[in-house]
């Protein structure tokens, strides 16, 4: 397929996105390996060639989509989440952010959580997304801490962030492959989930195990 007249007269920012667009839809339909560029390029309605130009080879292509996805990703639940609300509330809002982004954008969902983890060249990259949300976590919840005068320890944050973004995850998988399900109905369950437990924690309660006859 030749690359239509319309399409260079694009600006190459917007030619990018929609060449990124169908390397997405391809790549979650088919997967990395079963992916091909010529079917890229069909969908995106430009020539082999082009996509080769502008985005490297199958492999680099993956990775920009993986970028542009996550980037989308984090931005949207950084933007959701302002500094003046109420810990349950901040919570609350990057869930709904999270969660309405895998309902919009379900094909980039199952590239960057699907996709991806299963192929060892790509897994860290994913891995790197996954500890940045954790450090948003971990830093809200730490910032909640502070402001009521209480301290906890680094790693127990650390752990109790990954918990939250796994269990978060796993349910944003679920919810991709149900159309009908309501992303925000979701994320209220998920506080209600996981800020029981926050909350004992801010309290300064802890489950202590059986002590050993």
């Amino acid at each position: 397929m030749s690359t239509t007249p319309a399409f260079r007269r694009l600006p190459r920012a917007v030619r990018e996105q929609q060449m990124l667009d169908a390397a997405v839809r391809v790549f979650s339909r088919r997967g990395f390996h079963a992916a091909s560029m010529d079917e890229i390029a069909e969908d995106a309605g430009i020539s082999k060639p082009m996509v080769y130009a502008y985005l490297g080879t199958k492999e680099e292509l993956f990775i920009a989509c993986l970028h542009r996805e996550g980037a989308r990703m984090l931005e949207t639940i950084a933007g959701a989440i302002g500094p003046d609300l109420p810990p349950d509330q901040r919570l609350w809002h990057g869930l709904q952010a999270f969660f309405g982004f895998v309902a919009t954008y379900r094909d980039g969902w199952v590239v960057l959580y699907r996709q991806a983890r299963g192929e060892p060249p790509f897994a860290g990259e994913l891995a790197m997304m996954r500890a940045r949300m954790a450090e948003v976590v971990a830093g809200m919840l730490k910032r909640t801490l502070h402001a009521e005068g209480r301290e906890v320890r680094e790693t127990d944050l650390e752990i109790q962030a990954y918990a939250l973004v796994g269990a978060s995850e796993s349910l944003a998988d679920w919810l991709a492959d149900r159309p009908d399900a309501d992303p925000d109905q979701l994320a209220t369950r998920m506080v209600n989930i996981a800020w029981l437990g926050a909350d004992q924690l801010l309290s300064g309660e802890v489950w202590h195990r059986p002590a050993e006859g």
